[in-house]
């Protein structure tokens, strides 16, 4: 995708050939920053700041993290030890351990002499499987705008967080079937959750879509449920970090409430992801999938540039308000209308994931 008329992907090799190159999310809207990193330490705070953050973005940064990890110390040993320390740094996104688990297949068996240049073989692969992955998620759901579309009138989409190319190497997945709807010439409109409390929606959905051309509109997290009573939600898409074998959906905090309210309302609730976000060992989503809880702090503080031009961080609450802060809920597949894989649409059930993924069965 493009920022400025420039192609962009969200994480690349440097021209040096070996160091990591990410954009700094944390930084955005506000600044478009480019961050080198030089180490796998480098990589897991990126990664744990949230300077690289959604799933399938953080499997391939971290795949990246473990090739700079080998250039240092290829040795067996080094490689269990920092592909460990890799995985602790977010619970929720399954594409972390798929990836690091992907790399580890991929040297366990090659020779220490020969693992750097066969780790970045590796991850390469992985980068560039994820960008093929999103613009078939993009083809399989721009049907589900098409058939909203209607001459004269746009098709309004709701979606929560980020899913957009910033959560991805290239093209999302909950915007890459709208990003390939606006290319068709498909009259869509954004409805952008502001997604607190890191506000998300606020700096990076919002922004990347303005860099895009697509037309959007902000909304309060509370107000989905607002437009929907009043018809003016046509779908919703939202993406995912983790999902069960069952359909069982984790997302950003917040997104089960907009899928009961999109249930109230009979509004078409869709999740879009890649098929290394499906946790085939977990059955109950609910249950099973860890939720990460995040310091209070982003609960507690907002950061925004001031009217004078600074970017500041200022407190919203008492200082003795105590403050909890779970990154993530899980939203039961009863309530999902369905999910959008690279591999097509399918219900949000087992039997429904193992039609287009019946190896697994």
């Amino acid at each position: 995708m493009r920022v400025d008329g420039t192609p962009y992907h969200g994480v690349w090799i440097d021209q040096d050939g070996w160091s990591v190159r990410i954009i700094d999310q944390t930084r955005l809207p506000w600044a478009f920053e480019i961050v080198r990193l030089t180490t796998v330490g480098e990589v897991a705070h990126a990664i744990r700041s949230m300077q690289v953050r959604g799933a399938p973005l953080i499997g391939a940064t971290a795949a990246y993290g473990l090739c700079l990890a080998l250039r240092r110390d290829p040795s067996s040993a080094a490689m269990e030890r920092e592909a460990a320390m890799l995985l602790e740094t977010r619970p929720t996104a399954v594409n972390l351990r798929w990836a690091i688990e992907r790399m580890l297949t991929r040297l366990s068996d090659t020779a220490p002499a020969e693992r750097v240049r066969a780790a970045y073989d590796e991850a390469a692969a992985i980068a560039a499987e994820d960008i093929a992955t999103n613009e078939a998620i993009g083809r399989h759901g721009v049907g589900l705008i098409e058939a909203r579309a209607q001459a004269g009138r746009r098709v309004n989409v709701l979606t929560h967080c980020n899913a957009g190319w910033l959560a991805t190497v290239d093209w999302g997945t909950a915007l890459a079937p709208i990003y390939l709807a606006h290319e068709r010439g498909i009259d869509v409109h954004v409805w952008v959750d502001e997604t607190r409390p890191r506000n998300q929606g606020a700096g990076l959905t919002a922004w990347e879509l303005g860099k895009h051309g697509v037309a959007h509109t902000l909304i309060a997290d509370n107000a989905g449920g607002h437009l929907m009573q009043r018809g003016e939600v046509d779908l919703v898409i939202v993406g995912t970090d983790r999902v069960s074998r069952t359909g069982d959906v984790a997302n950003k905090i917040g997104t089960y409430l907009k899928a009961l309210a999109a249930k109230d309302n009979d509004v078409p609730f869709w999740v879009a992801l890649p098929s290394s976000t499906i946790d085939w060992s977990i059955r109950d989503g609910v249950a099973d999938i860890p939720i990460e809880e995040r310091a209070a702090s982003e609960v507690a503080t907002v950061t925004g540039r001031a009217m004078d031009g600074a970017i500041t961080t200022v407190r919203v609450t008492p200082k003795e308000t105590a403050a909890a802060n779970p990154a993530f809920d899980v939203t039961p597949a009863r309530l999902v209308s369905g999910l959008i894989t690279e591999r097509g649409c399918c219900a949000a059930s087992e039997a429904g994931l193992l039609a287009l993924f019946p190896e697994r069965r």
